[in-house]
């Protein structure tokens, strides 16, 4: 991972909705260009949170696929 992030979000074990939901919630308490590091094993996430930065506007910076564990760096807007 390049970017350092300013939080860790660990959503290992949940599945959808949850690991988006936590994630907007935890961006709501963060400050525009801090970077959040979220994690998760649902599958489903590949495509959900990408999807959800598009609708609001936030910025993927980085995500990779390790043995069953995605983790993406979510810059705030």
């Amino acid at each position: 991972m390049s970017a350092t992030p300013d939080k860790t979000l660990d959503c290992k074990g949940l599945s959808c909705p949850e690991p988006v939901l936590k994630t907007k919630m935890t961006i709501n308490t963060m400050k525009s260009g801090e970077i959040l590091e979220m994690v998760a094993t649902d599958p489903g996430s590949a495509n959900d949170i990408p999807a959800w930065a598009r609708r609001t506007g936030n910025e993927i910076v980085e995500s990779k696929q390790e043995g069953g564990v995605w983790t993406f760096l979510i810059k705030k807007s």
